[in-house]
Formats: structure tokens, sequence, C-alpha cells
């Protein structure tokens, strides 16, 4: 049996070529769809962001107007003295932060054995503290001693026996004014100070 083709024009598969050539046009036209639908979004969505950028250098022209004619209304010579009133409101409020625990700790560290305080009173005033302070001790040179305590401390200054007399029982009732600065002298509660007190 003979198999060759002896028909005189080759026979060719047309219609499959043809279908995979569509098959080929539609997804290059699929492609271009897409991207022009791509090209068409970021172009409407470049359009909308230069608008906004526009706009928001508008606002922000107009808030440096505004900060600049706001700068101008400021007037620097009441705004000094509100700056002043301020410093000197928290000065006060510093030297009213007045701290018995700070004091007695103080007072345990430069007070004698012998000397025994009777009554502090505390007073405000422009350098400090303004202390009078009573004591009871059995001798002027106790009383010496303590005072040389508290200005040895540090925390302490312009320190005086302003009054001084024995009472009935022998003792020695003394009357004593120290200028007291909180914020210096030596840490309280650690070793001893000269003339008998603790340190």
């Amino acid at each position: 049996m003979i198999r060759t083709n002896l028909s005189t024009r080759p026979f060719y598969n047309e219609r499959s070529v043809q279908t995979i050539l569509l098959l080929l046009a539609l997804v290059v036209v699929a492609f271009t769809a897409f991207n022009a639908s791509r090209v068409l979004r970021y172009s409407r969505s470049d359009t909308r962001l230069a608008t906004q950028a526009s706009s928001d250098e508008a606002r922000a022209a107009t808030l440096r107007d505004q900060a600049r004619k706001l700068r101008g209304t400021v007037d620097t010579r009441q705004l000094d003295f509100a700056s002043a009133d301020a410093r000197e409101a928290n000065d006060l409020i510093d030297r009213r932060t007045f701290s018995w625990t700070g004091l007695f700790n103080r007072f345990e560290t430069t007070l004698p054995d012998e000397v025994r305080i009777a009554a502090v009173r505390p007073k405000i005033e422009k350098e400090g503290f303004e202390l009078t302070i009573n004591v009871v001790a059995r001798s002027t040179d106790e009383i010496n001693s303590f005072l040389e305590n508290l200005e040895s401390s540090g925390a302490f200054k312009n320190t005086y026996s302003a009054e001084e007399h024995f009472d009935d029982q022998g003792q020695l009732n003394a009357t004593l004014a120290a200028i007291y600065l909180p914020e210096v002298g030596h840490a309280a509660g650690t070793g001893r100070v000269p003339g008998g007190g603790r340190r």
C-alpha cells in the first residue's frame, strides 16, 4: 500500500496557525489595554498629587505669613517682664520649700551632746531662712561649740547668740540666730564635726 502523498500541492494546517495568531493578537491587545489603563491611572494620580502639593505649598505660605505677623505683634519687653516675674515666683516657691527633716538632720550632725534644742522658729528672708533657735546647755562654751559646728557645716552663716541667761535649775538658756541655706553645706549623717557634734 502506498502511503506517500502524491498530490501536486502539499497539505498545510492553516486553521491551527490562524488560531495561534488570533490568540497571540488577543494577548497583545490585552497587554496593551492593561498598560493603557495603568498609564491613565498613574496620570490621574500624578495630577491629583501635583494639585495637592500645590495646595499644601499655598497653605504653608499662608501659615508662614501668619507666623510672621504674630511674631511682629509680640511685645518683647512684656515677654521679658513675664519671664522675670516667672523667675521671681519660682525663686519664692523654692525658698518656701522648707524641709524640717533636713534641718533636724543638720542639727543632729552639729549638736554637742551637752546641748539640747528647745524650740526652732524659721523666717523666710531674701538670703535664706533666718532661724531663731532656743537651746539649753550647761555653759557658754557648749553654746559656742554648737555655733562653731553650725558655721563649719557650711549650711549656716551669721550665727550668734542673741540672748543668754541661767534658769532656776542653773542651766543656761540661750536664744541663737542663724541664716540657714539648705542647698549648701556638707551632707548630714556621716561622721563627726569638730566640737563634739556628729557629721
